[in-house]
């Protein structure tokens, strides 16, 4: 699929001293600077960028430099390597790319010395917290993204092309200023093949998923295994059982602080109670409390456990870890006894952060990538090169083949239909995340019972309430 024409226009003697300003200047290059100028200067010109078009909306400057940072995880980073190159050859830019999980360390002094990347994927263990960026100012507000032409159909714009939730997900304090790429599903996992070999079905319920890791526990093998020294995971678990049994309100009652939103909610209780219960009967994996997240993935793809919680970004994670014939599959969080949503409900929505820094030096450069992220062309290389889905409505050429894992997920999101939620106080609130998360540690390891979990996790919402920013941030 095209690109499409540029439709810069930029004077001969701006480009030369926006070339001197980027160090790009030499006598060799004159001939070619020369011949990259051309007409169109009745287009309204931003300052110290390229013209401003239809067809390039930021006034992206052809020639400049663009600086790209990827979180390398699951995804890997071959898909942002594609997308660089796509972009330097429609836009004659020069993309400079690096690809770490060392997100933190390496762009915060960045940051701190105003002199940060283009673009960022801000994501992983290693992440720097967006709301401590917004509230910080870092941050360029992207609604401009949204209300560009999509490349696609230049009569929509961007925000019409996008899975509902996706610019929610992307705002604090009310503007939008990430953009969460990856349609993700998180859940249960298991191996198609080792149930077809026990002659297992899927757990409907807690009870039916309980009686699966007992008698796994009978057979020498793990019922779960966890992330244990990143909580996060076996947390997600414990949040959507709340979800699942006290319906939605029970969820927007977390994200807007409410006071009993842990303590004196039934369906809170319950949630923890049964996780607890996978630990009080020993139905945990052996060890799986001091593993990380790739050691405890690694047993459960050796069949030492029967399911293990994670995101769909686990079958990219565990690609060379996952025998060939293991056929991974997705399981939603099995039913509590009176549960107010059904059992196809999950929680889906965008993840992995794409941001443009306020001070990047580049800015039209980060905006028109994200642009072109959000186009049907580059949503399909992430497919290919990623086999995960991108917050672009029917955004992945059908002809893209996915793998088991990928496949299963695509399948749970038909099933759930309009039955998908989505938590939004780890994008608000990221200390009152950390806080459940420490309990989640705690109860799992039984240094906590489920009262106390209740207690510490109610104590961190109180405490996000005080925050003068959460006015800011209410969900109806």
């Amino acid at each position: 699929m095209s690109m499409g024409s540029t439709g810069e226009g930029l004077g001969r003697r701006d480009l030369i001293k926006r070339s001197v300003a980027l160090g790009l200047i030499t006598v060799p290059t004159m001939s070619f600077l020369s011949a990259c100028a051309s007409g169109g200067e009745e287009s309204t010109k931003g300052p110290d960028k390229g013209v401003v078009s239809k067809e390039n909306p930021f006034g992206l400057a052809k020639g400049s430099k663009l600086d790209v940072v990827v979180f390398k995880g699951g995804f890997g980073d071959d898909y942002a390597k594609a997308w660089e190159a796509a972009f330097d050859k429609k836009w004659g830019t020069t993309s400079s790319h690096l690809g770490t999980q060392e997100i933190t360390a390496k762009l915060q002094p960045r940051f701190n010395g105003g002199n940060p990347p283009d673009v960022v994927d801000d994501a992983g263990a290693q992440m720097i917290k967006l709301d401590v960026l917004a509230k910080g100012g870092q941050l360029a507000d992207l609604s401009a993204v949204l209300d560009a032409p999509s490349l696609d159909d230049p009569s929509k714009k961007v925000r019409d092309t996008l899975i509902a939730g996706t610019v929610e997900q992307g705002t604090q304090g009310g503007k939008f200023v990430a953009l969460n790429y990856v349609y993700t599903v998180w859940g249960f996992w298991y191996s198609g093949k080792l149930f077809k070999e026990k002659g297992w079905t899927a757990p409907k319920t807690w009870d039916e998923f309980l009686a699966i890791c007992t008698k796994a526990k009978e057979a020498g093998i793990g019922g779960v295994a966890h992330q244990g020294k990143y909580p996060y995971y076996i947390n997600v678990v414990i949040m959507d059982l709340i979800a699942k049994k006290g319906g939605l309100e029970a969820m927007k009652a977390i994200d807007n602080l409410e006071k009993n939103a842990f303590e004196g909610n039934p369906a809170a209780l319950a949630a923890v109670e049964a996780v607890y219960e996978v630990v009080e009967k020993g139905l945990l994996m052996p060890g799986t409390n001091g593993l990380t997240h790739t050691e405890s993935q690694t047993a459960w793809n050796q069949y030492k456990a029967v399911f293990i919680p994670s995101g769909s970004w686990l079958e990219n994670e565990q690609l060379k870890q996952t025998p060939e014939d293991f056929d991974m599959k997705f399981l939603p969080v099995p039913l509590l006894a009176d549960s107010k949503l059904p059992l196809e409900a999950i929680r889906a929505g965008a993840g992995e952060a794409f941001i443009v820094p306020e001070k990047a030096a580049n800015k039209a450069g980060g905006l028109e990538f994200l642009r072109s992220m959000l186009s049907r062309e580059w949503s399909t290389i992430f497919a290919q090169q990623a086999n995960s889905l991108t917050v672009v409505k029917d955004g992945v050429d059908p002809n893209v083949k996915l793998r088991p894992g990928t496949q299963s997920a695509v399948e749970a999101v038909k099933a759930a239909g309009a039955n998908t939620f989505n938590y939004l106080y780890t994008e608000w609130y990221s200390e009152m995340g950390t806080e459940i998360e420490n309990a989640s540690n705690e109860l799992m390891a039984q240094r906590i019972q489920p009262k106390e979990w209740i207690k510490r996790a109610q104590a961190a919402v109180d405490k996000a309430a005080k925050d003068p920013n959460a006015k800011n941030n209410k969900r109806s």
